[in-house]
């Protein structure tokens, strides 16, 4: 598999530092709010990186973490008059909701900032051993003008870097672009014991912790929004580095950002939706079709017409599938077409080319509709075999589910009500009462249900 490396900025084989592992951390929200649709593509884009890459047989360690301990979670907790705490557990437990409903599978670990105090504490007392950082009346600051690399992920010389930065009030770092390891506690917010003083970690030092702690000193994969490449990973890179002596990832993959109508997502603009929002009106599963329906390093675009055209083309998987598990339980039993077996291995190496060319989900879709048309043509509209049809129906979920797709299943068992009304129909129809037939239709109709007849009996399925 080759991974376009932002710090090489071009493609590179993926070779792991352990045999058949690899070790991914991807940056977690900072949980103050609900998380918005900028944060739904690199939650949905890297749980396919993990599953693509178990799906070839590695094992992965994957760290996702939390920041439970921030300005914006101090703000959010002052306006409702709650703890920090609290603060970071709704919105932590209101993650979940939504990354079960995305389908994201749980990481390895999900680390909390306020969990990894001491090893954080423990960094930040050895970059100031080895003189890359100082303390000043309880602030710790890093000194990015003593590590020559800075500016290696971003692409940009330190004297560019320097031109955008300044000195805040209250802040007394010597240098503009010094950035805080640790911050001297302020009244009413929250303290931890350090060698400086009460106080509280930076954003930054937090992840290269946690990284360290839980993957090692040396990690595979560092993933996040384009977002983060300046200043937060550069500055893990720096201060990780620094620390440990030694590379901090190999390979660092950043998502590309999300539009609205063609306008970048921002709040001030009244642009911003969260996931909550979108998925009240569309379902969750469109979210992550469309999240997944470019090539991560891409923009997308997001708006109704378009969050629709995800719906239907959904739909049209569904539609496969209940199409796939109906033929089946009609099929006669008999020997596997060799010709068909061939195509749909095809479809399968075509679907890993793909995905090996950095991850590229849009022409793994494209695959995966590809084998529709096939199995529209060649299986369902075919005299196949019962073990034909389970060859197509076990690859088509097969690639889907590398994807995370097609998770809400539907529920096949029908309320007697329900079964009542198809069982009269099929009378109705038997005594040529097409008036009623018709009428019933309609009803299950209104209900969701769509009715299809077949010459192997009525077929049924939910409405997208």
């Amino acid at each position: 598999m080759k991974i376009f490396n932002t710090l090489t900025r071009q493609k590179e084989e993926l070779k792991t530092i352990e045999p058949n592992t690899v070790k991914i951390y991807a940056c977690g929200p900072t949980v103050y709010n609900f998380i918005h649709i900028g944060n739904a593509r690199p939650l949905c884009v890297f749980d396919v990186l993990r599953r693509y890459l178990e799906y070839r047989g590695l094992k992965v360690d994957f760290v996702q973490n939390f920041t439970d301990v921030d300005d914006k979670i101090i703000r959010r907790a002052n306006e409702e008059g709650i703890s920090f705490s609290e603060v970071a557990e709704k919105y932590i437990q209101e993650y979940w909701t939504d990354a079960q409903g995305l389908n994201i599978r749980k990481a390895t670990v999900h680390p909390r900032a306020t969990e990894n105090i001491d090893e954080i504490i423990s960094i930040i007392s050895t970059l100031i051993e080895k003189g890359y950082a100082y303390e000043v009346q309880g602030d710790v600051y890093f000194s990015p003008a003593k590590f020559e690399e800075y500016g290696k992920l971003s692409h940009q010389p330190l004297e560019e870097l320097e031109a955008g930065a300044r000195i805040n009030i209250g802040e007394l770092k010597k240098d503009p672009m010094d950035f805080a390891l640790w911050k001297a506690a302020k009244p009413g917010e929250p303290r931890w014991k350090s060698p400086w003083g009460e106080g509280r970690p930076g954003w930054h030092i937090e992840c290269s912790a946690m990284a360290r702690r839980y993957l090692g000193q040396t990690i595979d994969i560092h993933c996040g929004g384009q977002d983060l490449i300046f200043p937060h990973h550069e500055n893990e890179i720096a201060q990780s580095e620094c620390c440990n002596g030694v590379p901090f990832a190999r390979y660092w993959m950043h998502n590309g950002y999300i539009n609205v109508d063609n306008v970048k997502m921002s709040k001030s603009l009244g642009n911003f939706f969260t996931v909550r929002d979108v998925a009240e009106k569309y379902g969750y599963e469109p979210i992550r079709y469309l999240m997944i329906s470019s090539q991560y390093r891409s923009p997308i675009n997001y708006s109704v017409q378009i969050i629709e055209q995800c719906k239907a083309s959904l739909a049209r998987l569904y539609n496969c599938a209940e199409a796939l598990d109906f033929a089946f339980g009609n099929a006669a039993d008999g020997a596997a077409d060799e010709a068909l077996l061939g195509r749909l291995a095809k479809h399968r190496e075509d679907f890993i080319t793909a995905m090996d060319d950095d991850l590229n989900t849009a022409n793994g879709l494209a695959c995966i509709f590809e084998l529709v048309s096939d199995i529209n043509k060649d299986v369902l509209g075919a005299d196949a075999s019962k073990q034909t049809i389970a060859a197509a129906r076990s690859l088509f979920h097969e690639l889907c589910d590398v994807l995370g797709l097609l998770y809400n299943k539907m529920d096949n068992s029908l309320d007697a009500e329900v079964e009542r009304l198809i069982e009269e129909r099929s009378q109705a129809r038997k005594e040529k009462n097409w008036a009623r037939a018709d009428e019933i239709r309609d009803e299950l109709k209104s209900r969701g249900i769509v009715i299809e007849d077949t010459p192997q009996g009525v077929k049924w399925h939910v409405e997208q």
